[in-house]
This record gives C-alpha cells, sequence and structure tokens, in this order.
C-alpha cells in the first residue's frame, strides 16, 4: 500500500507540474470541446421534444428497473437471466466472473444498457447530417469504450484477482508505467503500448544490408542489391509515408518486404525521409514531389542505366505517387513502367474516420498549429492514429 501511494504521489506530482507549466497532461482540449459541442447539439435536439426524451428515459428507467430486480434476485441465492448481454466476440467481458458474480454482472449490464441506449438515442436524434452523426458516434463510442468496467480496478474481477494474487504489486506497477510515460511525455501524454527497447538494427529491424547512394535535404535513397544470379533489368523504386519509416517494410526475415524483393531479382531502392524540423519550414508537398519522388527517380536511373522505373508509393507516399503521376502526365513524361499503391489514397471523398477530424475549424486550428513551427509534430498525429 505504501509503494502504491507511492507511486500514486510521482504520478500526482506529474500531472500538476504540467498544470503550473500551463500543459494539459492529454493535450486533447480541442477534442473534448468538439465532442462537448456535438453532444449539446444532440441533447438540444431531444429537449426540444419533451414528449420523446420523456419515452426514451423510461425505457432507460424500464431497463434499469428489471436489472435491479434481477441483480436482487440472484444476491437472494436465486436465478435470474440477463437483462442484457455483451455482443459476441466482445473480449472485455469474456472472464467468467462477469456472469458468474452479481456484483461483477450488474457492472457489466449497466453498462451495456447505458451504452446502447445513448447508441439508440443517437440513431432517433432527428434533424443531424449526415457528418454531424458520423463525428457523434465516434466520440460516443470513445467515450463509452472509455467508461467501460472492465477498464476500472474495483470493477474489474481479473484486476481484483491479480491484485489479490499479487499483494497490490500488479497496481504499483501500473502506477510506475504511468509515471515512466509522463516522464518520457512531451506535452503530450504519451501511453507506452509496446518495448521500444525490444527493436534492434539489423535483428528486427532494418534487417536487409543497403547503402546510401543519394541524398539531399529531405531525403535519403538507399539501394539494396538483388540476391539472385539472374537480375531484372529494371529497378524498383518504394516510396513510403513521412509518418512512418521507411523500415515498416524490413522488419525481421519472415517480415521484409524488401528482402522478398531482393530475393526474386530486383535492384531496390528506397526513399528514406528525413525527420522535419524548423530548418525545413519552408518545404511544400510541391517539394517533396520534385525534390523527393522525382530527385529519388532520377538518381536510380542514373544508378542503373534504366530507362523506365518501376515505383511502390506506400500510403501518404502513395498519394504523393499519385500526385506526381497526374503531374508528369500533364508534361507528358513517362519515367514509370509501372506504378503500385500500398494502402494509398488518391480519393478522399470517403475517406473514413479520417475526415471526422477534417474540417474549417480543424485546418484552422492546424495550421496555426504548424504555424508555430514549420511542421506538424509526430506526437500529434500519434494521437489521431491511438483514437
Amino acid at each position: 500500500m505504501l509503494r502504491l501511494m507511492e507511486e500514486g504521489g510521482k504520478v500526482m506530482s506529474g500531472l500538476l507540474e504540467r498544470a503550473d507549466g500551463k500543459i494539459s497532461p492529454m493535450s486533447a482540449a480541442s477534442d473534448l470541446t468538439e465532442a462537448t459541442k456535438l453532444f449539446s447539439e444532440i441533447a438540444q435536439h431531444w429537449v426540444a421534444d419533451p414528449g420523446r426524451l420523456l419515452e426514451a428515459q423510461g425505457e432507460l428507467a424500464r431497463n434499469f428497473m428489471a436489472l435491479g430486480s434481477a441483480s436482487l434476485q440472484r444476491l437472494l441465492g436465486g436465478a435470474a437471466p440477463p437483462v442484457v448481454e455483451p455482443e459476441p466476440g466482445d473480449n472485455r467481458f469474456k472472464d467468467p466472473d462477469w456472469s458468474r458474480n452479481p456484483y461483477f454482472d450488474f457492472w457489466k449490464q449497466s453498462y451495456l444498457i447505458t451504452t446502447r441506449w445513448l447508441d439508440d438515442l443517437l440513431d432517433r436524434t432527428e434533424g443531424l447530417d449526415e457528418r454531424t452523426r458520423q463525428r457523434a458516434e465516434f466520440y460516443l463510442k470513445q467515450v463509452g469504450s472509455a467508461l467501460s468496467p472492465s477498464n476500472f480496478p474495483l470493477t474489474n474481477p481479473e484486476v481484483l484477482r491479480e491484485t489479490f494474487a499479487t499483494s497490490g504489486n500488479n497496481l504499483v506497477q501500473g502506477m510506475a508505467n504511468l509515471v515512466h510515460d509522463l516522464e518520457k511525455s512531451g506535452d503530450i501524454l504519451s501511453i507506452s503500448q509496446t518495448d521500444t527497447e525490444a527493436f534492434e538494427v539489423g535483428r528486427n529491424i532494418a534487417t536487409s544490408p543497403g547503402k546510401v547512394i543519394f541524398q539531399n535535404e529531405i531525403l535519403q535513397l538507399i539501394q539494396y542489391a538483388p540476391t539472385t544470379e539472374s537480375v531484372y533489368q529494371r529497378p524498383l523504386l518504394i516510396v513510403p509515408p513521412w509518418i512512418n519509416k521507411f523500415y515498416i517494410l524490413d522488419l525481421g526475415p519472415q517480415k521484409s518486404f524488401i528482402r522478398f524483393a531482393v530475393s526474386k531479382g530486383f535492384t531496390v531502392f528506397v526513399v528514406s525521409w528525413v525527420n522535419p524540423d524548423t530548418r525545413l519550414a519552408h518545404k511544400t508537398f510541391e517539394d517533396y514531389m520534385t525534390e523527393g519522388i522525382l530527385s529519388a527517380t532520377d538518381a536510380v536511373k542514373r544508378e542503373t542505366a534504366s530507362d523506365k522505373v518501376n515505383v511502390i508509393g506506400y500510403c501518404v507516399g502513395g498519394t504523393l505517387l499519385g500526385t506526381t503521376l497526374a503531374y508528369l502526365a500533364a508534361r507528358g513524361d513517362e519515367p514509370f513502367a509501372s506504378a503500385t499503391f500500398f494502402a494509398a489514397q488518391v480519393d478522399f471523398t470517403k475517406a473514413g474516420d479520417l475526415m471526422l477530424f477534417i474540417d474549417d475549424a480543424q485546418l484552422k486550428a492546424l495550421e496555426e498549429m504548424m504555424a508555430e513551427r514549420g511542421y506538424l509534430d509526430g506526437s500529434r498525429m500519434a494521437t489521431v492514429f491511438n483514437l
């Protein structure tokens, strides 16, 4: 208990330091404001129709009355069918005690009743445009997931069992992990999701041998030689995203596209984008096309004496490639024999959840944020991916 209090004190100290520095531990004020505005708008729709609101509240009350009756019956030693059950595949409640123990069963069903009622309430809200509805659904899902009883020690049977089994050391370790994350985070709390020290260059990341044959302000171009006797004359250029690193395509031997390509006889060239800082603040998307793909293509052609290049665009690297192809087509240039896209978007009219973060207000906020330094900090991009 003393160790738990000690680690908890460190957490509070870290949070207070951030508050004194006027830094939010989550730096999610804009997201919170956006969600609050959306939920307020939905609430106004229901307040404007008291009859429908009363009916909806009655449905919720009836479900909780049924749950209360069933829970009391079980506490008295009887049996009662569940009022609501988790969806198949909901692993949060797979532990037998979620159903076997009346206490945990009550928390589970209370949560499911409430979240499904809120989902239904949103579905029945009239007068919302499709974009507003989608954003509200997204935020409601995030809030609902965060409030699951599986996320709290006193309402999670697995956590409680582990707490008793380890005399609370699991909670101490959890607090220590949070302290570590607070200490290593910048202005945005970065929750550790993997052991970053587990990766070792040459063993399970960037495992293929290569050499840098060209570089400029925004990239280095790495060449990987084929490992076969017969070699394709036409080289392969890979344009990865600048959000991830090129070695996402070169992990362990069994997880390396680069190793696969050279084993098939291709001479492979991969762009490694420079991590941007204030020195690159003046660079634009056009520069990434001209100094990126086009400069890399020229370097590949010089190195191999090939008139044509096969090219792959991955993620936003594919978006850049699509733009480049349109630019080249307008000029009548054809340096590529083929173009392949990996997980790349060139039509953003139906961009999925990405569209939830893009509107005039969000774009204005991003532009103001980037104007401060001339680039978007990676931690802010990571926050979007973690939602």
